[in-house]
């Protein structure tokens, strides 16, 4: 069942609330367009993969559900923003071919990759410790674990700080309309 028809069936049964959804699926698909940047891939070294496009997507989904905990009811649709990627990620899989049994177990292993990414980036980033973000980043997002100076010396730790800058000076009123301006 997609996103949509969970609404939906929430929305029959009285559960849920559905504008936080929408916010989210907003939100997200804003965070799809700025994970596909071609500057993440051609200036930065992020494969253009399955892999390297899920960690993209990882990344600017952390950042914003970092800023939405600022937020007065962020949390909630923060996490209505995680479980529209993971839907997401649920019919991508599907959409390749992988069956139920083979979705369920990808889609955990994706979710606690995600999880710890999160911890990471939040972590560096919080800190403003260029040092553990170029780790992070070399270990997750470019996958190469002994690339951090390559992150530090590409930009890609800047181009992260100012995309985490951007998305912390969205407004809560914008936030919480799903309404991001980034542009990098």
């Amino acid at each position: 069942m997609n996103s949509k028809e969970n609404g939906w069936l929430k929305q029959m049964l009285g559960f849920g609330n559905n504008k936080q959804e929408t916010v989210a699926e907003h939100l997200y698909g804003q965070a799809i367009e700025i994970a596909r940047s071609p500057k993440l891939y051609i200036d930065y070294g992020v494969t253009d993969d399955v892999d390297g496009r899920f960690d993209a997507l990882c990344l600017v989904v952390i950042l914003i559900m970092r800023r939405l905990k600022e937020v007065e009811s962020g949390k909630d649709i923060s996490q209505s923003l995680f479980d529209s990627m993971f839907a997401d990620m649920d019919l991508s899989l599907r959409e390749m071919g992988a069956g139920d049994i083979g979705v369920s177990k990808r889609v955990r292993v994706m979710a606690e990759g995600f999880m710890g990414r999160l911890e990471n980036y939040a972590t560096a980033l919080d800190k403003a410790d260029d040092d553990m973000l170029a780790n992070a980043l070399a270990r997750n997002l470019l996958r190469a674990p002994d690339a951090s100076k390559q992150a530090v010396q590409s930009g890609l730790v800047v181009y992260v700080s100012k995309l985490a800058e951007q998305i912390d000076a969205v407004s809560s009123q914008d936030m919480l309309a799903g309404k991001m301006n980034i542009s990098l």
